[in-house]
């Protein structure tokens, strides 16, 4: 199995920075390094290519790790990802990690114009190409066989359901859960086994007033409350119907905001993220969470950064 990069225990998961010109995107890259993060995930992306992205804060830095959190595996052949990530890892040895997803229909179908299948057969399918890529190419064009050396680049897959979870558990380094409570980490490491990267996506929202905080947090959450596939996941952990409609305008609960989203001063955000650890995290990137998700937090991600330490 490919050896995983240094994530370091913190890191900051942003779709912002494909809303920003390239050389804003450079140098938010560099300061993350500098503030201590460990790894920089990039969403899949908006405006530009995650991997473009990837590939401006590798050249940025020189100990990030740069993650796809995630690569949604609607938007790119199997040989496409395979070539990108390969040649990231080989060119920044130590530094790329490719996280792969199914995402959501809604994203899917609405922004990338393509049919949702089932996710978990999707995804078994996807990796049964990337994998044996190589193999088809010495094949087809046995004069152009690829050159042995090249590392595979190592690969988290963004799981949240049992059957996923074991698939990456089987077929890749790790999970990269998203929108999901620490008793949804202790879950899921009891499924990947002590060896797998567990790597959580955790939403923050660092503003000392409750109120507007907690407005900000119900926000995020309701924004995805209408994707089945979060639903499913929520309802694995206990939460209802009453929980995604009971809160103010028919909106998330407050019990659902209050376990999905960190939301105070800095001891309540490290609180949140004491409690992944204390369930079996291995990392968990913050995603700092605003009025307008265009806008880059950093004025957030530079008050959080002593809790990487």
């Amino acid at each position: 199995m490919t050896d995983i990069p240094r994530t370091g225990r913190i890191g900051v998961w942003t779709s912002a920075l494909g809303f920003a010109p390239p050389s804003r995107a450079r140098d938010v890259a560099a300061e993350l390094e500098q503030l201590g993060y460990g790894t920089l995930w990039l969403s899949e992306g908006l405006v530009r290519d995650p991997f473009l992205d990837a590939t401006l804060a590798l050249e940025s830095t020189s100990t990030l790790t740069l993650a796809t959190g995630i690569a949604s595996i609607w938007a790119r052949r199997p040989r496409v990802v395979a070539g990108l990530a390969d040649g990231l890892a080989e060119a920044y040895p130590g530094r790329f990690l490719l996280g792969l997803g199914t995402s959501h229909k809604f994203g899917v179908e609405t922004l990338l114009g393509t049919a949702y299948g089932k996710p978990y057969t999707a995804m078994r399918t996807y990796l049964d190409e990337i994998d044996g890529m190589r193999d088809t190419v010495k094949s087809v064009l046995p004069a152009l066989v690829p050159r042995e050396d090249v590392p595979r680049a190592p690969r988290v897959l963004a799981a949240l359901g049992p059957k996923m979870l074991e698939l990456a558990r089987d077929r890749s380094q790790g999970a990269h859960p998203y929108l999901v409570t620490p008793e949804h980490t202790r879950t899921a490491r009891a499924v990947l086994g002590p060896d797998r990267l567990l790597a959580v996506e955790q939403a923050v929202v660092l503003n000392p007033d409750k109120a507007e905080a907690r407005r900000l947090a119900a926000a995020h959450v309701n924004g995805y409350l209408g994707r089945d596939v979060y639903h499913l996941s929520l309802r694995r952990l206990g939460f209802t119907d009453d929980d995604f409609t009971g809160g103010p305008s028919g909106g998330a609960s407050d019990r659902l905001v209050d376990a999905l989203v960190a939301y105070g001063d800095v001891d309540d955000i490290n609180r949140r993220l004491d409690e992944h650890f204390a369930a079996g995290a291995d990392h968990v990137c913050i995603q700092a969470v605003g009025d307008d998700p265009r806008v880059i937090p950093l004025a957030q991600w530079r008050a959080l950064a002593p809790a990487v330490a």
